[in-house]
């Protein structure tokens, strides 16, 4: 099941909610999911290879697709917004490292 945690871009300072987990929307809607979450060539070409596989591609993929969804978010300047618990769990989630720079040793 897919689990919600804010994510917030470092130049602009806007926040968009991101997902991390197993995908029913894209499991159910498939290629949509992309074009409505502005990844518009992401979208054609998950739409391409569901055809060319009869489909079984948008069931392998609603296991990979908001790790590889938060995943370039991640790369293009956002970051994980929430608490400190949260991040943990999307950080290990999606196997990248959070920092938590308030606790010192």
């Amino acid at each position: 099941m897919a689990t919600k945690i804010n994510i917030k871009h470092t130049q602009s300072g806007m926040v968009k909610t991101g997902f991390y987990g197993y995908s029913w929307t894209y499991l159910i809607f498939g290629w949509v999911v992309p074009l409505f979450r502005g990844e518009l060539g992401v979208g054609a070409l998950h739409l391409l290879f569901t055809i060319v596989t009869g489909g079984i591609w948008q069931i392998i993929v609603s296991f990979l697709y908001n790790k590889q969804y938060m995943t370039r978010m991640l790369i293009n300047g956002w970051v994980l917004d929430g608490s400190d618990s949260d991040k943990v769990l999307a950080g290990t989630s999606l196997g990248i490292s959070t920092h938590n720079n308030n606790s010192k040793s």
